[in-house]
């Protein structure tokens, strides 16, 4: 009975401007889950494994959408880890000395390939051969 509106509550700041970015980003990923679970079912046709499958130091193909990309040092090096999702788990891609690659970005659909290793629980591909999906662009 104030007055204010929604958008007055919720302020214009910097912070709130620089969370909804991320917000924005995170509706993003949701929606590309649609098509990761098409892609997890095409799976078996790409000879592509489930991440829920893959086990600690075995050699794999697995296919998925970026949920996150980031950049975070490992030991001073630069390093540019994104989260891939497949339908049936999540691993994370790392490639080492690299600040940025062209294409990798939240909601690409890519095919990567190297050696699983475990790193505080999680699946981790390093440094890993990778092929970039064309983007669907039918879903807007």
């Amino acid at each position: 009975m104030s007055g204010v509106n929604d958008s007055e509550k919720r302020g214009n700041g910097r912070i709130r401007r620089f969370l909804d970015r991320f917000g924005s980003v995170t509706e993003e990923a949701r929606r590309s889950e649609e098509r990761v679970v098409s892609a997890a079912e095409q799976a078996a046709l790409r000879d592509c494994t489930r991440i829920c499958d893959c086990g600690d130091r075995q050699i794999v193909k697995v296919t998925g959408t970026l949920r996150t990309v980031t950049l975070r040092p490992r030991a001073g090096v630069p390093a540019l880890e994104a989260e891939l999702f497949d339908g049936s788990d999540s691993l994370d891609v790392v490639w080492l000395g690299r600040q940025a690659i062209a294409g990798i970005e939240p909601g690409r659909t890519l095919i990567a390939s190297g050696r699983i290793a475990m790193n505080r629980g999680r699946r981790v591909l390093f440094n890993p051969k990778y092929e970039l999906r064309p983007w669907d662009r039918s879903s807007g």
